[in-house]
């Protein structure tokens, strides 16, 4: 029996790409992103989900195709990694595709470095690559990801709880 795995397939500048559905926890329409200061390029900011804060990356930086400003057609594809909860920015959401193992091909059988990308999928009119969303940031970048959240956490506690005691002395 061959095994079967399904994947979001999406676009950047006409380009596909793919994660992992298993990954997926949502897909919504791009909203305003709030941006956070002393990360890398590739971090655009944080929304907020039904109370939680999560980063944007902007997957266009990562894979060198020229940066545009958001438009509302745009989505944010919500994915979970073993790490943290992200949300990448694209262009368009096209389907969810279900494919025979034997049409992947492992990043290592192509270039053994390459970065970001797990594998390519092979499909009826071309390929799709397929991002590695654990390894989507650096150890470097993720860890000045995890500061700034930290520091934006502590300052949004610390207002709140200075907010509180002026009204109760006031």
């Amino acid at each position: 029996m061959t095994e079967r795995s399904h994947f979001v397939v999406f676009t950047l500048d006409n380009q596909k790409f793919a994660v992992p559905l298993a990954s997926v926890e949502k897909i919504a329409r791009a909203v305003a992103i709030r941006p956070l200061p002393k990360t890398s390029d590739m971090v655009l900011g944080v929304i907020n989900i039904q109370g939680r804060i999560i980063p944007v990356l902007d997957l266009r930086i990562r894979f060198g195709i020229p940066p545009r400003p958001i438009s509302v057609t745009d989505h944010l594809i919500i994915v979970r990694t073993a790490a943290r909860t992200l949300a990448l920015l694209v262009d368009t959401v096209l389907d969810i595709l279900e494919s025979d193992r034997r049409h992947i091909t492992d990043q290592s059988a192509i270039l053994d470095h390459m970065k970001y990308v797990e594998g390519v999928l092979r499909i009826e009119n071309g390929m799709v690559l397929i991002n590695d969303i654990e390894h989507m940031l650096s150890l470097d970048e993720a860890k000045a990801l995890d500061q700034t959240l930290q520091k934006n956490a502590k300052r949004k506690k610390e207002a709140k709880s200075s907010s509180q005691s002026t009204k109760a002395t006031g």
